[in-house]
């Protein structure tokens, strides 16, 4: 562990009171010389909130935060620092407990317990904590990635009052861990959420700030409250001058003072963008020089010391200021980044002058961290929103390698029902050629895709979600295709059109971000999202995509459909009409409430169902209770939804079962599913309901698949034409290319405002799963949909307009 150089406040009782405030100041009592060259990486994580979106169970809840090397030769772990209380805690409040503390024995760190009794329940924290990595003489900078492990403890809540409870100790119930790449560890500021797993549902708001410094130059502010200034420094930079020349000397001086380098001009870069993002311009800011070459600092309110620190370092040592500007100049390339192969400087640089370089970055990267975290307090919730936005924009740039997008395959006209010709159906409808099966076609294409993402670069200068990146060969698989219809004369959507890789922005006007920490106001806007389970579902089916739309909207009113709930096997008509009622009752009790606060403007009312919840949404839009809610109709996502029945299904095995439920149990659905519900085609269920019109006012239609999934047929959950179709040349091949270009003309259907159609292939890993019944019959990817959200976290911060 390396040593420090330490500062005491002391008072002389036998001094006058006068002379005591005067002698107020950080005084070093005993100096110990450091190591040489000795750095530290310092960790600074602000906990904003705790925000339950959905747990399970009430009981008491803390955040366990701990940091280790992800290299495990290296033995050592983050060490806790410093904690700053941003904001005092309300001690009266039943629903706390205790304080944060500090754990010596495995060096963590935990907030104080709290108390979680409901869901969408905010627990502000308002808490940073900071922890140091110590690289010492011999070790180089960036020696490894650092995992921070975040911890959900649970206790449950006991009747016997606190001091009871106080005594049990938390139990793990959740782990969430981020990976710091060694890049990053020279300086980040990151918007960093903790969502946990799909049992504890929760939401901690936080951000990471990471510097590289020279050790020992923040004990000062960890051991004194007292404000340290710039003679300090100086001082300081002598005194350990003189004891360190003549001591040994290492090569890796010069791969130190090019980390400290780039440090310094990460954080002067952050301190710049993040007073731009609060809408502070320069000239309120009064930049000052210290010595940093090209680089400006910022804080009017330092300005003084700032001063007498250049005239007292300067006044000593007058090359070494100007070494600093003149070396990052020299390594600087003309976009702005340092070069790091141009190093002649360094290494034809004297011993001494390279102490000297090494003192001056030290001192002038710790000065940079304590107004940075001054500047913090002052405005963490602003700096806080500002990174959030900035993480929300990046979403799709990190994600895309796993999104692979291509052109849809749909004309620009409209589709026409009718015709004999069925060749002309199956080349309009966007059928591949016959030799291909389309679904193993994406299935191929999927998996030569997960082949290449082991050799892909990963961003190394963000925060890399474990979740994700802990194997990324093992997350999902997402083909995206996308078409505007109808679009209006717009150049913006035009370039959408043009490129089906394009998303819409994620910023409002002015590059205001669009996303919020605080849960919106609905500004007389009711934002509705109705979710809907399939065959024997439980209402609770889809709240891992309900909890993603919340995460975007937080604004959103969201139904949990249980109209259906164990009423699923009778009739698609029966389960619309209690469906609509539902949904008009719902609607009603929040207009109801937005008229309190001046009525509601306008309403946008979304639809998400999974496998024949789709064809339940569907019905329930044919109902006369819902014509007046019909032109507020905004997004639907069908999930592995049966749009076409199973008039065309190639899995026998899943057949057979849909054959034994109709002779056993004499589901009414199943018999409308597979066609069989009346002798004549023309007036079954699906034939008819394919001609209403129940999908021509969404303005986004987003139709989710997988071909792995044996429970739908692959084109039918796609709307789209199948090869077993172009090759039936019976009655029923026609009816099924009614079926499909009735669908697609609602699709394209004119309208005076944009609609997007998007299919999206989900393919999962399921190599861990093996060959079982599961598998063979196509159950463990229907069921895959609600058990993991990673796809709908793709799809729905790749295009959050959709969802907003």
């Amino acid at each position: 562990m390396f040593r420090r150089m330490r500062y005491l406040i002391g008072l002389n009782p036998k001094t006058p009171p006068a002379k005591r405030l005067h002698d107020a100041r950080p005084r070093r009592v005993k100096f110990q010389p450091p190591d040489m060259l000795e750095t530290v990486h310092e960790i600074a994580i602000y906990i904003h909130r705790f925000h339950n979106l959905d747990l399970f169970q009430q009981g008491w809840y803390q955040i366990k935060i701990s940091a280790r090397w992800e290299d495990s030769s290296l033995h050592s772990c983050g060490t806790p620092s410093r904690v700053v209380q941003y904001e005092a805690p309300n001690t009266v409040s039943d629903d706390l407990l205790g304080v944060w503390r500090i754990d010596d024995a495995d060096h963590s760190f935990s907030t104080q317990p709290f108390k979680i009794k409901y869901a969408r329940q905010d627990v502000p924290l308002s808490v940073m904590v900071s922890f140091n990595f110590a690289i010492g003489k011999d070790e180089k900078p960036l020696i490894s990635a650092v995992i921070l492990k975040f911890e959900l403890m649970y206790a449950p809540i006991l009747e016997n009052g606190h001091e009871i409870q106080a005594s049990f100790d938390m139990i793990p119930v959740a782990v969430h861990e981020f990976k710091i790449p060694p890049r990053a560890l020279l300086g980040l500021h990151s918007y960093c959420p903790v969502h946990f797993d799909a049992f504890h549902a929760v939401l901690v708001d936080l951000s990471v700030h990471i510097v590289y410094l020279k050790a020992g130059t923040n004990t000062r502010e960890k051991l004194s409250s007292a404000y340290v200034t710039m003679e300090h420094i100086a001082d300081e930079y002598h005194e350990e001058h003189n004891q360190l020349v003549g001591q040994g000397w290492s090569l890796k001086a010069v791969e130190i003072i090019k980390s400290l380098l780039v440090s310094r001009e990460l954080i002067l870069e952050e301190i710049k963008n993040l007073s731009k993002a609060l809408g502070q311009s320069i000239d309120d800011l009064q930049f000052a020089d210290l010595n940093l070459g090209r680089f400006e600092f910022i804080d009017s309110s330092l300005s003084n010391d700032l001063s007498t620190a250049n005239s007292v370092i300067s006044g000593s040592k007058v090359a070494v200021g100007h070494l600093a500007g003149m070396l990052q100049n020299i390594l600087e390339q003309s976009n702005g980044t340092v070069d790091f192969g141009n190093d002649v400087i360094l290494y034809s640089s004297s011993k001494d002058e390279l102490l000297d370089l090494f003192f001056t970055l030290g001192n002038q990267l710790s000065f940079l961290w304590n107004t940075f975290l001054k500047f913090h307090r002052i405005n963490r919730i602003s700096i806080l929103e500002h990174l959030h936005g900035v993480w929300a924009t990046n979403r799709e740039a990190e994600w895309s390698i796993w999104l692979v997008y291509s052109k849809i395959e749909l004309p620009h006209h409209c589709m026409r029902s009718g015709t004999d010709d069925s060749s002309h159906h199956v080349k309009v409808g966007g059928l591949r050629k016959s030799s291909d099966e389309p679904a193993q076609s994406a299935t191929t294409r999927a998996e030569l895709h997960r082949k290449s993402i082991a050799q892909m670069k990963i961003n190394s200068h963000s925060i890399q979600d474990m979740h994700i990146f802990g194997d990324p060969s093992r997350v999902p698989v997402v083909l995206v295709e996308q078409k505007v219809i109808d679009l209006p004369n717009n150049s913006a959507w035009q370039s959408l059109n043009q490129n089906a890789a394009a998303i819409p922005t994620a910023f409002g006007k002015n590059g205001v971000p669009r996303f919020t920490l605080e849960p919106k106001r609905s500004n007389r806007v009711l934002r509705a999202v109705v979710f809907v389970h399939g065959f024997q579902g439980h209402h609770l089916d889809l709240r891992l995509v309900r909890n993603q739309w919340l995460l975007i909207d937080p604004g959103a009113e969201c139904l949990m459909s249980e109209a259906n709930e164990e009423k699923t096997t009778g009739d698609f008509r029966e389960m619309g009409s209690r469906l609509a009622e539902e949904v008009i009752s719902f609607l009603r009790r929040k207009m109801d409430r937005l008229s309190r606060y001046g009525g509601c403007k306008d309403i946008k009312l979304s639809f998400v169902g999974h496998s024949i919840g789709n064809i339940i949404i569907r019905s329930a839009l044919t109902e006369s209770v819902m014509g007046p809610f019909l032109k507020h109709l905004y997004t639907y996502i069908s999930i592995s939804g049966p749009h076409l029945g199973y008039l065309y299904s190639s899995n026998s095995l899943f057949n057979s079962g849909l054959w034994l439920m109709k002779k056993l149990k004499g589901a009414q659905c199943i018999h409308q599913l597979t066609f069989t519900d009346d002798p004549d085609l023309q007036n079954t269920f699906f034939y008819k309901l394919c001609k209403q019109k129940t999908l021509e006012n969404f303005k986004n239609i987003i139709l989710l698949s997988s071909p792995q999934d044996g429970y739908v047929p692959y084109h039918s959950a796609r709307i789209e034409s199948c090869p077993a179709s172009s090759w039936d040349q019976s009655k029923k091949a026609h009816i099924f290319m009614e079926m499909l270009n009735n669908c697609l003309d609602q699709i394209h259907a004119p309208s005076s405002e944009r609609r997007v159609l998007m299919r999206c292939d989900v393919n999962f890993d399921t190599s861990s799963q093996g060959r079982n019944l599961n598998t063979l019959i196509g159950r463990a990817a229907h069921i895959e949909f609600l058990e993991t959200d990673m796809f709908a976290k793709f799809i729905m911060w790749s295009f959050p307009d959709f969802f907003l």
